[in-house]
């Protein structure tokens, strides 16, 4: 059963982001052998002056395999309330992709363009059956915890903190290195055509596959400036754009 575990407002402004806690927690649940994690993802969210967020206001969603969401929510909970930083006002939504409805998405994507409430979002939770808590402070974090579920959901939101291999490698490998020993799954130039045919592409020391029909899809450039690769990944401004 593949399920999503999306945490939010679980920093403050001295403290590591979401998105390094998230990546905690999802190792951790491998570590008690209880997911089989297949990415962690970052989605943005509205910034606006009426909403209380640290620095971008963007939540976490882990991916994984599961099949013990009970013991997998008390690890949860245990692990956001030992470790989200003074001040914050965590929140956790853990729902399997099957009860992700059409409602849950649209959540979501309200969110990356109005100002949304908590008693709403704990309204959506007790109507769709899927499981959302407050830590921490006023709770708030349950508003983008569940939006990240329903970003997630629709295969085509954010960008990825983690999959396999993407902290582990840089420099330049060609496409079939990429795509078989990092959880990349297609190689993809600016023309949208993918790329499968051994180029050699430069991995700067920040990489990050964006969310593109339900794949983690690396985005790639043509290189002009050296002979020894013929691809760059696209600029960290130019992948923080197009996931915004």
């Amino acid at each position: 059963m593949n399920i999503f575990i999306a945490i939010d407002d679980t920093d403050n402004h001295e403290s590591r982001g979401t998105g390094f806690l998230a990546r905690r927690l999802a190792e951790k649940l491998e570590n008690y052998d209880l997911a089989k994690i297949t990415g962690v993802t970052r989605h943005q969210l509205l910034v606006d002056d009426r909403i209380p967020y640290t620095s971008h206001n963007s939540a976490a969603c882990i991916t994984a395999g599961a099949e013990k969401i009970e013991e997998i929510i008390y690890i949860c909970r245990t692990f956001l309330r030992s470790e989200s930083a003074a001040g914050s006002d965590a929140g956790l939504c853990v729902a399997s992709e099957e009860l992700v409805s059409e409602d849950i998405v649209n959540w979501g994507l309200k969110a990356k363009k109005e100002v949304l409430t908590m008693d709403a979002a704990f309204k959506l939770a007790k109507n769709t059956n899927v499981f959302l808590e407050g830590f921490c402070g006023t709770h708030g974090g349950v508003i983008g915890a569940m939006a990240a579920v329903g970003l997630r959901k629709t295969g085509n939101d954010g960008r990825f903190l983690w999959v396999r291999g993407m902290r582990k490698y840089m420099g330049v490998m060609n496409t079939r290195e990429i795509l078989e020993e990092t959880g990349v799954e297609v190689i993809l130039g600016k023309d949208g055509i993918p790329l499968m045919n051994g180029s050699r592409i430069l991995l700067p020391e920040w990489w990050r596959p964006v969310l593109k029909n339900n794949k983690a899809v690396l985005m790639v450039e043509p290189n002009t400036e050296t002979e020894f690769y013929e691809y760059k990944v696209i600029s960290k401004d130019d992948i923080k754009r197009i996931t915004a």
